[in-house]
């Protein structure tokens, strides 16, 4: 589904997976949506309209995809343990396949303008790092527990992953572990604020989204809200506020910060998710640049 990241509205859904979908994405622009799903394909959609551009068979479940910086190249990992690059200029040619992953993948990224692959599996500890060129690992780090969540901050200074019950921030240049933090459960995601890179927040097994200081672990607070494992957690770019899913099957919004006063009006939860704010779809329509909601739920173009 997508939605408007302001208030949650729903704007449409992209209809034709025939099972669980695994992961999504959102090219840089926003024009273009990835999926990965059980049903043995990657999809790509376009966001503005819901149609299909592309499916990619697969042998088995796709668990990832993320779409590089330059949005040309769809990248692709799950069960069958193999990264595929896909060439969306050249959809019809042949995926590109780099060595063969140790184990199931469970999430990919790139990072380094496209040069670098990231990787982690679902059956064991570590991030892979792949060169493109090459298509081989240059590098692991290190992790105890499967990585369930890596993250490239928005300065692309940091990596931050979650393994176990641990937090972890790396140097994204020399590769190094910058900070570890115990987490007070099992966590399986973690985000870092990206404007000022001052804290972090962090979701897992117990059901609560807590807020991290940077520099020193400490926690300085702790929404909760869900009634079910919190499987992902992101902030929005501009650090203003971030979202949660959880298994209970919703997805909250969360504020970052100190309310403005123009903010103060809108209406908030007591526990400061951010309360829904009453937008028309008309409104929402304007917001995404001339696309409507039709009667079936599908987006389609105006005429």
């Amino acid at each position: 589904m997508l939605r408007n990241g302001e208030t949650g509205d729903w704007i449409g859904t992209f209809e034709g997976h025939k099972g669980a979908v695994w992961s999504v994405c959102l090219d840089t622009n926003a024009l273009r949506a990835a999926s990965g799903s059980a049903d043995f394909t990657a999809k790509v959609w376009n966001a503005l309209t819901g149609d299909i551009l592309h499916s990619f068979e697969h042998k088995h479940i796709v668990r990832a995809c993320a779409f590089s910086e330059d949005t040309r190249l769809l990248l692709t990992g799950g069960i069958e343990k193999v990264l595929r690059i896909y060439d969306l200029n050249r959809p019809e040619a042949p995926p590109r396949e780099v060595d063969k992953s140790p184990g199931s993948v469970r999430m990919v990224s790139w990072m380094h303008s496209d040069q670098t692959l990231l990787s982690s599996c679902t059956d064991m500890g570590g991030v892979r790092l792949w060169d493109v060129r090459s298509g081989k690992i240059v590098q692991t780090l290190e992790t105890k527990s499967p990585v369930t969540s890596a993250e490239v901050s928005q300065d692309g200074r940091y990596m931050t992953t979650a393994d176990g019950s641990t937090v972890k921030f790396w140097d994204a240049d020399h590769f190094g572990l910058v900070k570890s933090y115990n987490m007070p459960c099992t966590v399986e995601s973690a985000s870092l604020e990206p404007k000022y890179g001052n804290k972090f927040i962090a979701g897992g097994e117990d059901m609560w989204v807590r807020v991290f200081d940077f520099h020193t672990g400490d926690e300085t607070a702790c929404n909760k809200g869900h009634h079910g494992p919190v499987h992902c957690v992101r902030f929005s770019p501009g650090g203003e506020s971030y979202a949660s899913g959880s298994e209970d099957g919703t997805i909250r919004i969360w504020q970052t910060g100190p309310l403005t006063d123009h903010e103060e009006t809108k209406s908030h939860a007591a526990n400061g998710s951010v309360g829904k704010v009453k937008v028309s779809v008309e409104e929402v329509s304007q917001k995404i640049g001339g696309f409507h909601i039709a009667e079936e739920g599908k987006t389609k173009e105006k005429e």
